[in-house]
């Protein structure tokens, strides 16, 4: 068929000079094709194939793309998704979904958790105990002590509270009622024996009747003959800790194993960083001289009232007898407080106590911390019923005032201690 007019003038082939004019195609409306339905996965449950096809959904939604030319014809697109079905991409409401976090695993954390827990104690543990030893006055040279016993089964201490004023003002002085005495003197003495079989603790009267052996002079070095007839204290007065254990040692025959002094101030200090001792008194006294005044039953003392509490003896008809006993009561109670958790795992009150005691406890040189903590946990002991205290057997008394030593008894009691046997012995005051 020839769409072309016919022009009787001017044709194909014709012989006409003039060249033909334009001619005007005939236009031709091609016919409108309905746009396809797009795949929309929103129509989809899963239910099978061609279940998800929505007519108003198109390939711009589809895809989020337009290229501006639509042919009006989807290639593909046919049922059951053929490769012209596009997944909407950029739609948020369909974009992958993040994998969901894992659960968290406990037990790793805890095992974690407890790994560090441990290091930082242990840490912090090295670090005390080397602040601590660091700090601690081993100025006692036992080695310089002469024809010493053998040594026994038990751990023994000799425990000694000097009337020292070392690094007290005059106002401290004035508040604790120290006076202001030159020199040292020992203002009680105490053999703890920390045994297998239990711990005992015996008190040394300070006017106990005894010999001061001969010696050799801690500082001088010279060789000193033995005197007679001598008060305990004197010893101490005389050539300072190294005679007083040489004397001790010569007239128990129980070897002392470590030395451990401590001042008035010292002292005070130690109960008033524990922020006081808790004591039972069973009956109360006043005391100028010491500035004791106390009444009957359960009460704080701080360190004033400690310190006023162990000195006391001429409130007493017992005078020194019943103030050793009072003296050990004390520590007993004040070793009880510190060597708890409360004050050891706890820094603010283990680092002020530690520092009050060291600043002026003096020990021997062979004597560490770890020694030391044995000490107060032997005293410890006895204040919790594992042990007894007792003072040293007095048959009666001696000229000056002193107080002569039941020998009989104060032998089976130093064979006892060294063999680590239960201590049976018994003090009639």
């Amino acid at each position: 068929m020839n769409d072309w007019p016919d022009d009787s003038g001017h044709g194909r082939g014709g012989a006409n000079p003039q060249p033909e004019g334009a001619r005007r195609m005939r236009h031709v409306q091609r016919p409108q094709v309905p746009q396809q339905p797009q795949y929309d996965p929103r129509y989809d449950q899963g239910q099978g194939q061609g279940q998800g096809y929505n007519p108003n959904f198109t390939q711009q939604q589809a895809t989020g793309y337009d290229s501006g030319y639509n042919t009006g014809q989807v290639y593909g697109g046919g049922q059951g998704g053929g490769r012209g079905t596009v997944p909407p991409q950029h739609d948020p409401r369909y974009a992958p979904q993040p994998a969901g976090r894992p659960a968290p695993d406990w037990r790793r954390r805890i095992k974690i958790g407890s790994i560090v827990l441990v290091v930082a104690l242990l840490g912090w543990s090295i670090g005390t105990y080397a602040w601590a030893s660091s700090r601690m006055r081993n100025e006692v040279d036992l080695a310089k002590v002469i024809e010493r016993p053998a040594e026994g089964d038990c751990t023994t201490y000799l425990i000694v509270g000097s009337d020292s004023r070392e690094g007290m003002s005059a106002e401290d002085k004035k508040k604790l009622h120290t006076g202001s005495a030159e020199g040292k003197r020992t203002d009680s003495m105490m053999i703890l024996a920390a045994c297998s079989s239990g711990n005992t603790m015996v008190s040394l009267p300070r006017d106990s009747w005894v010999t001061i052996p001969s010696f050799v002079g801690s500082e001088s070095g010279k060789k000193f003959g033995a005197r007679g007839g001598s008060k305990l204290n004197a010893a101490y007065a005389m050539d300072g800790p190294e005679l007083l254990v040489r004397t001790v040692e010569f007239n128990t025959g129980l070897r002392i194993d470590h030395y451990a002094e401590i001042g008035f101030a010292g002292f005070a200090n130690i109960v008033d960083a524990l922020g006081g001792v808790d004591m039972n008194i069973e009956k109360g006294f006043k005391d100028k001289k010491s500035g004791a005044n106390f009444q009957a039953g359960e009460q704080t003392l701080n360190g004033e009232q400690a310190l006023a509490f162990v000195r006391t003896r001429y409130a007493f008809a017992e005078s020194d007898l019943a103030r050793t006993k009072n003296q050990q009561k004390f520590l007993s109670a004040l070793a009880n407080q510190a060597a708890t958790p409360g004050t050891i795992l706890n820094p603010f009150a283990l680092y002020p106590t530690l520092g009050a005691g060291l600043d002026t406890l003096i020990v021997d040189k062979d004597m560490s911390l770890y020694d030391l903590g044995k000490m107060f946990f032997a005293m410890k002991g006895i204040s919790g019923g594992d042990g007894k205290s007792m003072n040293i057997p007095i048959s009666g008394s001696a000229p000056q005032g002193s107080l002569k030593w039941d020998m009989p008894k104060v032998k089976q009691l130093v064979s006892q201690i060294q063999n680590d046997e239960k201590v049976t012995v018994t003090s009639d005051r």
